[in-house]
């Protein structure tokens, strides 16, 4: 069985999370007495890369970058800040539920595959009304391995119902474009995102400047009309 599947990384690739991100990190500064260490605009690229960067790059404001502990301690209080406050600032980028109907549309799998804790993609989905168009979502702590080990991306695959030889993932970091490679499939990455102006030097099959051009993008890939 052939069935093939579109996976997407959720955090900069289908959606602008770094809104609700930085201020969860600015909540734990909050609490440690020294306000907000980092500003939205300039920091939405280390947001995307998870709660532990945002946490490493205030403290290095401090003269704290050594801090681990404290790094250790907070993150936690990071979750639970941001699970409180997940979808205030976050937006869907544009055009990106049309794609993932459109492929649906044309037969293929759709689903999630993040390194973001799974609880927390589940209800950020959930209250954005998207879980549902998406086959499978396996988070951080789905397994016991995640991004960039194949594996995590394998079985995102396999719980949506496709084949894994025939997949593809649609990302917006280093993270998945290793992960791609590692697991032996095409990779786009998009360029719309904090860090697009970087995707190019990594080389992945293809760059999407506009969700209106993924299905044509996909049909290339795999080797299937998309209409």
């Amino acid at each position: 069985m052939r069935v093939k599947t579109v996976v997407f990384d959720l955090d900069g690739t289908l959606a602008d999370t770094s809104g609700d991100l930085i201020a969860a990190a600015n909540a734990c500064f909050q609490d440690m007495g020294v306000g907000d260490m980092l500003d939205p605009a300039r920091d939405a690229g280390t947001a995307l890369r998870g709660g532990r960067a945002m946490l490493r790059l205030g403290m290095g404001r401090l003269g704290r970058v050594e801090d681990e502990a404290t790094i250790d301690a907070y993150y936690p209080k990071l979750l639970a800040a941001y699970a409180q406050d997940i979808d205030s600032r976050t937006v869907m980028y544009p055009g990106a539920m049309d794609a993932v109907a459109v492929l649906k549309s044309a037969g293929y799998r759709t689903a999630i595959c993040t390194n973001k804790p799974e609880g927390l993609a589940h209800e950020l989905l959930t209250r954005l009304g998207v879980r549902d168009a998406f086959d499978a979502m396996l988070g951080a702590d789905s397994l016991a391995v995640r991004k960039p080990d194949p594996e995590h991306l394998r079985e995102t695959v396999r719980r949506a119902g496709g084949n894994p030889a025939v997949s593809v993932l649609i990302g917006d970091t280093d993270t998945d474009r290793k992960t791609a490679r590692n697991a032996g499939v095409p990779c786009v990455l998009v360029t719309f995102g904090p860090a697009g102006g970087d995707m190019a030097a990594l080389e992945p099959q293809a760059l999407l400047h506009d969700y209106a051009d993924l299905p044509a993008l996909i049909s290339e890939l795999l080797g299937e009309p998309v209409t």
